[in-house]
C-alpha cells in the first residue's frame, strides 16, 4: 500500500496554534504554485511508475480556499501519470468557512470521495480566540453539502479554560452533522505561534487536565459508535482513513508541494518549506528537496515499533522479524520485562493497553536504542 500527499499551502488567515507552511500573503501566487505543482506531480509519477498507489490526500493550509479547478487539475494529473488503483481513497481537507455547493460538486466530480473538516470546536467564542474563520453554523452547512459522503471532523483538546463537557457538545455537533469519522487531537503549543504566548503564561490545561478531557471523550465516542484505532483517531466500522492507516503501517508515501514529506525505497525526503524556492527549483528543473535520508536498520526497526504501537491492533511480531531479520523477543527481552503491565501480548500480536494508549510516548521511546 502506498499513498500520495498533496500540499496546498495557501489560506484566508493563519491560525493561533498553526505550525504548518501556511500564507495567507500569497494567496496571489497560487495560478503559478498550482503549475509548479503539476510539474512535480508529472516528474514524480514517471519516476514511481512500477508502484501502485491506494490513496490521495490534499491537505495544508486550506485546499478548499483556492478556486475548485486547481484541485481538480491535481486529480487529472495524479490519474494521468501515477499508477492509481481502483477504488482509490481521495480526501481533501476543507475549512468550513471556505466551500460551497459548486466546489463540493467540482471536488466529486474528479473522483474525490473523503472529506476532513477542521471543526476544532463547536463553541464560536473559541472559534474566534483560535483565529478561525468560521463558525460552529458555517461547520454544519458543509457537513449539509456532504450529506450521504464519508467526511470527517477534527477536534482539538487542551484550549484555555476548555472542559470536557465542552469537548463532548463538539463531539455531539459533529456526529449531528453526520461524520463517519472524528480525529480528537491535544493541542501542542509550538514555538512561534501565537498561542505558545498562552501557554508560557500559564492559560493552557495541564498535560493531566487534557488526558482526563481525553478519556472521558474517549468513553463518550465509544458510546456512540466511534471506535478508536489509533490513539488520536476513532472512526465508524468500515470509515478508518487508509491514508492514515499507511503512515502508521510504515507504508510508502510520496509528498509533493511545499514543506511534503515522503517515504520512497526506504529513504525520507522533505522539500522545501519556501514557496519561492519551491517554484523556483521547479521552474529551473532542480529538486524541491532540502534534506534526505536512507534510513538505518536500527531506525527503521524503531518506527516500525513506534508508529504500530500508536494504533489499538499494535504490532505483528512475525512481521517485524521477517521484515528486519531480527528476533523480536530476544531483541527487546528487557524492555518488555520492564514495561510488561503496560502492554498486551497475544500470540505474535503486541499492542498497548487501551487505558495507557493515550499516554504511550514512555513506553515507546524506551524502544529507542
Amino acid at each position: 500500500m502506498a499513498g500520495i500527499y498533496v500540499h496546498v499551502p495557501f489560506c484566508k488567515q493563519k491560525c493561533t496554534y498553526c505550525d504548518f507552511a501556511s500564507f495567507p500573503k500569497e494567496l496571489g501566487k497560487t495560478e503559478s504554485y498550482f503549475a509548479c505543482l503539476y510539474r512535480e506531480l508529472e516528474g514524480r509519477g514517471r519516476a514511481l511508475k512500477d508502484k501502485v498507489f491506494d490513496t490521495i490526500y490534499i491537505g495544508g493550509g486550506t485546499p478548499s480556499v483556492v478556486p475548485a479547478k486547481f484541485i481538480a487539475g491535481v486529480i487529472r494529473q495524479i490519474k494521468k501519470f501515477f499508477n492509481l488503483a481502483e477504488n482509490s481513497e481521495i480526501t481533501i481537507e476543507l475549512n468550513p468557512g471556505t466551500v460551497d455547493e459548486e466546489k463540493i460538486k467540482t471536488y466529486k466530480s474528479v473522483g474525490i470521495n473523503r472529506f476532513s473538516i477542521g471543526l476544532q470546536t463547536g463553541y464560536d467564542e473559541q472559534l474566534k480566540k483560535l483565529n478561525r474563520i468560521h463558525t460552529a453554523k458555517d461547520f454544519l452547512l458543509a457537513c449539509n453539502l456532504l450529506k450521504g459522503e464519508n467526511f470527517s471532523a477534527d477536534i482539538l483538546m487542551g484550549l484555555a479554560n476548555q472542559t470536557a463537557e465542552q469537548v463532548k457538545k463538539s463531539i455531539e455537533l459533529a456526529i449531528a452533522g453526520g461524520v463517519s469519522h472524528i480525529s480528537l487531537y491535544a493541542l501542542t503549543p509550538e514555538v512561534g505561534t501565537p498561542i505558545y504566548t498562552d501557554y508560557l503564561n500559564g492559560e493552557l490545561l495541564s498535560d493531566d487536565e487534557v488526558a482526563d478531557i481525553y478519556d472521558s471523550a474517549r468513553k463518550y465516542l465509544e458510546e456512540k459508535g466511534f471506535f478508536r484505532y489509533e490513539v488520536s483517531n476513532f472512526a465508524k466500522k468500515g470509515f478508518e482513513s487508509k491514508h492514515n492507516l499507511n503512515y502508521w503501517r510504515r507504508g510508502e508515501y510520496i509528498g509533493v508541494g511545499v514543506s511534503a514529506s515522503s517515504f520512497i525505497d526506504n529513504r525520507r525526503f522533505t522539500n522545501t518549506f519556501s514557496i519561492d524556492e519551491y517554484m523556483n527549483a521547479i521552474i529551473y528543473n532542480k529538486n524541491p528537496e532540502i534534506d534526505s535520508a536512507v534510513i538505518e536498520l536500527e531506525d527503521a526497526c524503531f518506527e516500525f515499533i513506534m508508529l504500530g504501537l500508536r494504533t489499538v491492533d499494535g504490532i505483528n511480531i512475525k512481521e517485524f522479524n521477517q521484515k528486519f531479520n531480527k528476533d523480536f523477543d530476544s531483541e527487546y527481552k528487557s524492555i518488555l520485562l520492564e514495561n510488561g503491565k503496560y502492554l498486551d501480548r497475544d500470540g505474535f500480536n503486541l499492542k498497548i493497553k487501551d487505558e495507557y494508549l493515550y499516554v504511550q510516548n514512555t513506553i515507546i521511546t524506551s524502544f529507542m536504542k
